[in-house]
């Protein structure tokens, strides 16, 4: 099997390069770039009949912008995925410094248990 998708038009061959979905509950067709993977409800269209597509009476079509240059991830993609390679590297955050470590402390992983003072009434009492 070709790993090159097909437009979903009946009896054509050429390959897909755009998505059309359908929002039944706003009556709206989108054609956006072709989806990652094959979805049931979807339909992989080429290059002709997504510039022929129209909508049924009623309906919109909103036409999602395509990037034509590279065909891979963008250049927000990847400083977004850097982004997060990096918050996912830095280091915890020191407590804070009105709360001391030792005795009056419990941790248990992430969490914390602090003792309350005991020269403090308690305010539930």
């Amino acid at each position: 099997m070709s790993p090159v998708r097909r437009c979903s038009r009946t009896a054509c061959r050429q390959p897909a390069v755009f998505t059309l979905t359908y929002v039944y509950a706003d009556s709206t067709a989108v054609l956006g770039p072709l989806a990652a993977y094959v979805e049931p409800h979807c339909y992989d269209l080429c290059a002709m009949h997504a510039d022929r597509l129209t909508a049924p009476r009623g309906w919109e079509v909103v036409r999602l912008p395509v990037e034509t240059v590279g065909g891979g991830p963008g250049s927000d993609d990847l400083e977004a995925l850097a982004d997060a390679v990096r918050e996912a590297a830095r280091p915890p955050a020191r407590p804070p410094d009105d709360v001391e470590e030792g005795a009056d402390t419990m941790r248990r992983g992430h969490l914390r248990v602090v003792r309350s003072d005991p020269s403090r009434p308690d305010p539930r009492a």
